[in-house]
């Protein structure tokens, strides 16, 4: 079943590029694994993807002692401040960052280890209440302030966008933070790249490869349904 929902996420991915002009290694699938056991990681793993997303600090960490080394773990759920040193040598990229403070704890705990952290601002493009994420119009302040820390970079800009059984309805706010993004990337400004757009999961992500995303998120459409039993 995991081997056959990847080819046809797989499959997806290759439509939306093509619709879009695009070619397939301009986007990143980051399988998201929260809640499910590391047999299922393993046998996507074994099917060639290596970066997968995790939620909660917790069960990244268990995760990682378990399976192999070269996997890319992103982190892409909420993250506390007190959480930061769990994480901080192992996060290929950390998608969630949308305030000043966590950033300077990351920045903090990355020079104890002299590691440069690659991180996104988590933007609220839709203006949901119940999301986490940075306003949209204090987007790029946030960046400007964040470029002054020594062990981080900016790499680019994440969005969840809203719940909908209807694609096309999130098409809008994937244009939005892709504008976002180009406006940001027009100030120049030192230690801020804007090279990636974290944007689309399993309801919408050919919409938003069509409008420019570089890493989807996609869990149920890979694992099926959540267990939080197991998480």
């Amino acid at each position: 079943m995991l081997t056959e929902n990847l080819k046809r996420v797989e499959e997806n991915i290759q439509t939306a590029c093509q619709r879009a002009g695009r070619k397939r290694e301009e986007v990143t699938l980051v399988a998201v694994s929260k809640t499910k056991p590391v047999s299922m990681l393993s046998e996507i793993y074994d099917c060639g993807v290596r970066s997968f997303g995790e939620n909660k600090v917790q069960e990244l960490c268990e995760k990682r002692e378990l399976l192999p080394a070269d996997i890319r773990w992103h982190m892409i759920g909420h993250l506390q401040r007190n959480k930061v040193k769990y994480i901080i040598r192992d996060a290929a990229l950390i998608h969630s960052v949308d305030s000043y403070r966590l950033a300077e704890e990351i920045n903090i705990q990355a020079k104890k280890i002299k590691r440069i952290v690659p991180i996104l601002l988590e933007v609220n493009i839709a203006k949901e209440s119940s999301k986490f994420g940075v306003a949209a119009e204090e987007t790029l302040q946030l960046a400007e302030e964040i470029s002054n820390l020594d062990n981080l970079r900016i790499e680019g800009l994440m969005t969840i966008a809203p719940y909908t059984e209807y694609p096309e309805e999130n098409r809008i706010y994937f244009q939005k933070l892709r504008e976002l993004s180009v406006d940001i990337g027009r100030e120049n400004i030192d230690n801020v790249s804007m090279g990636i757009l974290s944007m689309g999961m399993t309801g919408d992500y050919m919409t938003a490869i069509e409008e420019g995303a570089t890493i989807v998120r996609v869990g149920t459409g890979i694992f099926g349904a959540r267990n939080y039993k197991n998480s």
